[in-house]
């Protein structure tokens, strides 16, 4: 006799489900409701509706908690690492700067074509390009393109250097997230934190199971 499957969503094994850790990560990196709608193809009512989820689950109360929450995915990278790596805080030199940009399209043509940099992937409305070594984000923004760009400092290990930096006084606006996956299984890390000046500064390490 073929047994019946049991009705509602299938069970997890982990304290987020996959469409929730991708909500709460793209939370983290201080994506809006409506910008994360945008990217996955939903309404914001669905993102409201799983970041509801996600805090409930957590027990955090707002989004700025959210925010600074902190836990690796089961089956992450991030979380099969083995620790520690070092002793010792290890900051590498800066592996990304991002840039705004009104058309992505258009930039991205004119970054590869006109400028001669090389492209190195898309996705959506985010374009990387190798620039001696230094990897160039752009990403279309629906506003004015901002005027400063981000400093991204890599790292070997981004929980070893998140709890480093935090307990010498430094302000994170988010705790360690995954921005993207690639198709050979290495992941993106990242954490923003600010300068004494308020300006936002981000640690980042690529990790592969």
């Amino acid at each position: 006799m073929k047994l019946k499957r049991p009705r509602g969503r299938p069970l997890h094994d982990d304290v987020l489900t996959p469409t929730e850790w991708s909500i709460v990560h793209a939370v983290q990196h201080g994506l809006t409701t409506r910008e994360i709608a945008r990217r996955r193809g939903v309404s914001t009512d669905a993102v409201k509706f799983h970041v509801t989820n996600a805090s409930a689950k957590l027990g955090v109360p707002n989004r700025r908690m959210l925010r600074r929450w902190f836990k690796a995915p089961k089956g992450s990278a991030l979380s099969s690492q083995e620790k520690p790596m070092s002793s010792t805080l290890e900051i590498g030199p800066i592996g990304q700067i991002a840039r705004s940009v009104k058309d992505i399209g258009q930039a991205e043509s004119w970054y590869a074509h006109t400028l001669g940099s090389r492209h190195l992937y898309t996705y959506g409305q985010v374009a990387f390009f190798d620039c001696g070594g230094v990897r160039l984000m752009l990403s279309q923004s629906e506003g004015e393109p901002a005027a400063e760009s981000i400093l991204y400092l890599r790292v070997p290990d981004i929980k070893q250097a998140h709890d480093a930096l935090a307990a010498r006084g430094i302000e994170f606006v988010s705790a360690p997230h995954l921005i993207h996956r690639h198709a050979d299984g290495t992941e993106e890390w990242m954490a923003f934190f600010k300068d004494p000046e308020g300006r936002p500064l981000a640690i980042m390490s690529q990790l592969k199971r």
